[in-house]
């Protein structure tokens, strides 16, 4: 509860430059953490998707065949940490022995890291949430979600468009279910709003083997032979498995 109120407060408009400081002194600590987790956990692919759906649902088991999938390329995957359709990818990805993190947001209500990490974060802010789930990922996975995925997804792709980052695969899953989305998106070229060439920056498809076919083709356009380029350093209390 305290962190809701501090999150809070800290959106209420102008505060004291001490309070202002010290948000900015919690938000630095937060990145901190968040390197210190996930700095060597290998190049990444995240999922994103909704927290809601149980393990029955056909949502949770595409994402679970997707994380296992996606592992077998020698990825880790990545995802916001809880339940839902995070866990499913974290799930599919233990069951082939691949690597799995995650990047779990702090709720009073809703949500804790689901039991198929090999290590996770508890991060008090969205929006440093949000950075350390792209900078170490190299494609995204978008799955059925509510708000807080489309937050995701239009933060890449606007990361993306903008040149802030590399062309990295983003990839909408499940074409009925995010149908009207896709007319938006339509519409906004139509308007003028965004460019043609702009809704060449996502695959749309509903098959996982296309999936793993468009992350195959970033291993070779990126490069990523994964070899250790990071060693821990030992001043920094850092190892591997930290």
């Amino acid at each position: 509860m305290e962190n809701e109120l501090s999150e809070i407060k800290f959106l209420d408009g102008p505060q004291s430059r001490w309070q202002d400081f010290k948000v900015t002194i919690r938000t630095v600590l937060d990145f901190i953490k968040g390197y210190r987790v996930l700095h060597f956990a290998g190049p990444c692919v995240t999922v994103f998707g909704s927290a809601r759906f149980e393990e029955t649902h056909p949502h949770y088991i595409k994402a679970q065949e997707i994380g296992r999938e996606i592992a077998k390329l020698g990825f880790t995957i990545m995802t916001g940490g809880g339940p839902g359709i995070m866990e499913a990818a974290n799930r599919g990805a233990r069951e082939v022995k691949g690597r799995s993190v995650g990047c779990n947001i702090e709720l009073p209500f809703e949500q804790h890291p689901n039991p198929y990490l090999d290590k996770w974060v508890n991060i008090k802010y969205f929006f440093v949430r949000k950075t350390l789930l792209i900078k170490y990922s190299y494609a995204f996975i978008v799955m059925p979600g509510g708000f807080g995925t489309l937050d995701e997804l239009f933060e890449a792709l606007t990361l993306i468009q903008t040149k802030k980052i590399k062309n990295f695969p983003i990839v909408i899953f499940d074409r009925a279910f995010h149908e009207n989305l896709l007319k938006y998106i339509e519409d906004m070229k139509h308007g003028g709003t965004i460019s043609p060439e702009d809704l060449d920056l996502v695959l749309v498809t509903d098959s996982v083997d296309e999936v793993v076919q468009h992350i195959k083709l970033s291993i070779t356009r990126f490069g990523l032979q994964y070899e250790k380029k990071f060693r821990p350093m030992k001043w920094l209390f850092e190892n591997e498995e930290s």
